[in-house]
């Protein structure tokens, strides 16, 4: 229970500078009276935004500094780590919002530890890059602090506790982003040596961007410090660059982090575990025993595999040669993955369709058909994946209706015999993408189906039905969509069906 009275708190506001005369007069002008109580008086403080409940508890405790990095307000801590702490803040001259990241009490009173902080601030204020966090300001006095872009969102590491997974499409946008920023980084001689997900922000829009080259290096001759591997943020690197026999600050050894962020969000694990433990961090036994990522998702396409364990090479000289080679991949593989090519296991290039074909019965009724599922939930997708291949269909699979119609639009021949569009996920979107398919010149002669659930009764009215364009609703039955896709794709066969199905019936 605090002892501070309504006087005392509004002499702290005027000498910690959170207020002026001119402010704290108007709000005694509005209450009336200088005779409220504490509670009354922190409260139209906090309604009218004049002070933050971080503030408060500061200036409660006694707090008489850290209210202010130059001209810019803290309004409250965001985050905290081990050489800094990192304040959302506002301008006082325009009014802008800002992330401040101020070195830590303890560290400010070691001279070497403070210039390297601000050497390496205004190194980063030369990248300017969409996938990096761009810092706007270095301030040196009184305490060292840089100003950063305050990203609305999380980190990657608390997006990932929330989806556990990511599908191969959105790890890869991520990596893509995350490239994208190294290979600027790279061109101005600067590599990042603390890639984990809890350096990576994630926007309210879903795009990453790096944060945090604090302990990038100069490449142009400059070496890192004496004793870095014992600095706690750059373990992970020191112990890789030791099992691989390579030089400290190999631009490399990120790449393998990039690749051990993209297999965590592909499988749910780390490749080569975590642990705070120093003894257990430098052991080069983690990077032997990775595990192959098809153990853990044999659904994986061949070629995101590919992709993800050739980063993962402990030998550098096996892993991609460069940032920009790297990245120049990752998109070719996002680009592959957004049309659709990498959806069914990489059918295409592994050759699995066609063994599913050569295995099939001649009386199978998938034979020499392609079924594109348009469905944004990754456990329907293999679900559905894999239950039609039992039956010989070769498999498409799209999470964006719009990406799915556009395969239709672009391509030079029918990617799709049939089209499955999945509601009970996307909702109303999926019954557009319906119609839509309906009506383009492209597609509207190609059998489609829109598959609800029950609860979505409501959106079978907006659903533009014909002969080859069905409904169904859940629970879906494999064997009633086995039978509307015989119905649409092969009408003899199912008219023979129901004619041996009346001829059973008379028996």
């Amino acid at each position: 229970m605090h002892k501070l009275t309504t006087e005392q708190l509004s002499q702290r506001l005027l000498d910690t500078g959170l207020l002026d005369s001119r402010q704290l007069e108007s709000l005694w002008a509005e209450l009336g009276t200088r005779d409220v109580s504490f509670d009354d008086f922190t409260s139209l403080l906090l309604r009218k935004e004049l002070l933050t409940n971080f503030q408060l508890d500061r200036l409660i405790k006694g707090e008489r500094t850290g209210y202010f990095y130059g001209k810019y307000k803290v309004l409250y801590l965001v985050g905290t780590g081990t050489f800094a702490r990192v304040y959302r803040a506002v301008s006082t001259e325009n009014g802008r919002i800002v992330a401040v990241k101020a070195l830590r009490k303890r560290f400010r009173e070691d001279k070497a530890m403070t210039e390297q902080f601000i050497r390496e601030g205004k190194i980063g204020m030369k990248l300017r890059h969409p996938g990096i966090v761009p810092i706007y300001e270095v301030i040196e006095q009184p305490s060292p602090a840089l100003v950063m872009e305050f990203v609305e969102g999380s980190n990657l590491r608390e997006f990932f506790k929330v989806r556990k997974k990511l599908t191969p499409l959105e790890a890869m946008r991520v990596t893509c982003d995350i490239l994208g920023g190294l290979d600027h980084a790279f061109h101005h001689g600067m590599t990042h040596r603390d890639l984990k997900m809890s350096n990576v922000l994630i926007t309210s829009r879903g795009r990453a961007k790096l944060v945090d080259f604090g302990l990038a290096g100069l490449q142009s001759g400059s070496n890192p410090r004496d004793g870095e591997e014992t600095n706690p943020r750059t373990i992970d690197y020191a112990a890789l660059e030791r099992a691989s026999g390579v030089r400290n600050n190999d631009p490399r050894s990120d790449l393998f982090f990039v690749g051990a962020i993209l297999y965590n969000l592909l499988t749910g694990v780390s490749p080569i575990g975590e642990s705070k433990d120093r003894l257990a961090r430098m052991s080069s036994a983690r990077f032997h025993n990775i595990r192959p990522i098809t153990g853990l998702e044999p659904t994986l396409p061949s070629r995101l595999a590919a992709f993800v364990m050739q980063s993962l090479e402990l030998n550098p000289e096996k892993r991609y040669g460069s940032v920009q080679e790297m990245y120049n991949d990752a998109k070719r593989i996002m680009a592959r993955l957004e049309a659709g090519d990498l959806g069914d296991g990489d059918a295409h290039e592994s050759g699995e369709a066609k063994a599913v074909e050569e295995a099939a019965p001649p009386d199978q009724e998938g034979l020499n058909k392609t079924v594109m599922i348009v469905e944004s939930k990754t456990e329907m997708q293999d679900l559905l994946r894999d239950r039609l291949k039992k039956y010989g269909y070769r498999v498409l699979v799209f999470s964006d209706p719009q990406r799915a119609l556009k395969r239709f639009v672009d391509a030079d021949h029918l990617p799709a015999d049939v089209v499955l569009f999945c509601a009970q996920y996307l909702g109303s979107v999926a019954v557009e993408a319906f119609n839509e398919f309906g009506t383009k010149d492209e597609t509207k002669d190609v059998p489609a189906i829109l598959f609800l659930d029950a609860k979505q009764a409501s959106l079978v009215n907006s659903a533009q039905l014909a002969p080859h364009r069905q409904v169904l609703t859940a629970p879906l039955k494999v064997r009633e969509l086995r039978e509307a896709l015989v119905k649409l794709l092969r009408p003899e066969a199912s008219a023979t069906a129901q004619d041996a199905k009346k001829d059973e019936a008379a028996a």
